[in-house]
């Protein structure tokens, strides 16, 4: 996992590039290629450092669970997985809402609430953030993304299902990887018939992971809070969720 990323980077024009990936064209107009990057932020940019090999790591763990949820019926972009850090998928028109999915209380919804870290929500909690940096993010409620004219009342319920729906299925996935799925960030786009599908990736950037083989609040944590919270071993606990989610890969 600690191959050099520049000899992997794509020759393609760039599009886009992110706290975390890099969007190219290809030489079909309705297909992109996605880097993923070692970059690591939190705090909306406001610390940046490193994760080593985490771009290798977050392509194959998406690539794994994207599959997982196409096979399940989940429309996604992925379409190829071409390279340690690459990926090609459909070009979307991104809804700009992250649409967050929360089991157990922790993170910003301790902060703003008062909640203890780690109690259970039943039902799930889905919630819409407003994709904007220089706004922060903000939490917003559906009047808010409907006098914006973010996303319509249809759009909005079908966000919701297809997030509690992915819920479900990720819930399950990860529990056989001995991993509680605490929270998790979604984004979703429009294909060119207009039709939603998942984007973006699914890994321990995107996910808060906790470890179900140790019950202490530190050693337990297996995303990005590590990075976060200076924890430590962040590099360590990619690679262990990693080598849990290829661990229940159907064996040929």
């Amino acid at each position: 996992m600690a191959a050099d990323p520049s000899s992997e980077t794509p020759s393609g024009e760039k599009l886009y590039e992110g706290k975390a990936k890099i969007i190219y064209a290809t030489d079909d107009p309705a297909v992109l290629l996605t880097y993923f990057k070692d970059d690591a932020t939190a705090f909306n940019a406001q610390k940046r450092g490193q994760i080593v090999g985490k771009g290798q790591i977050n392509c194959a763990i998406s690539t794994h669970l994207f599959q997982r949820l196409g096979a399940a019926g989940v429309a996604t972009h992925w379409l190829e997985t071409t390279g340690d850090r690459t990926m090609l998928v459909k070009a979307l028109q991104i809804i700009p809402l992250e649409v967050v999915v929360r089991n157990l209380t922790a993170g910003s919804l301790c902060k703003q609430t008062g909640l203890p870290l780690g109690q259970r929500l039943e039902p799930s909690l889905v919630e819409f953030y407003y994709k904007n940096d220089d706004l922060g993010d903000p939490l917003l409620t559906g009047d808010r993304i409907r006098a914006m004219g973010l996303a319509s009342e249809e759009q909005i319920g079908t966000l919701r299902r297809l997030a509690l729906n992915i819920n479900q299925l990720l819930t399950d996935f990860f529990m056989d990887c001995g991993i509680t799925l605490v929270d998790f960030k979604l984004e979703f786009g429009l294909d060119a018939q207009h039709q939603i599908l998942l984007g973006d990736e699914i890994s321990p950037d995107t996910c808060r992971l906790w470890d179900q083989s140790t019950d202490d609040e530190a050693q337990r944590v297996m995303d990005k809070d590590r990075f976060r919270q200076d924890l430590g071993q962040v590099e360590a606990a990619y690679q262990r969720v990693l080598e849990r989610v290829l661990a229940q890969s159907p064996k040929n």
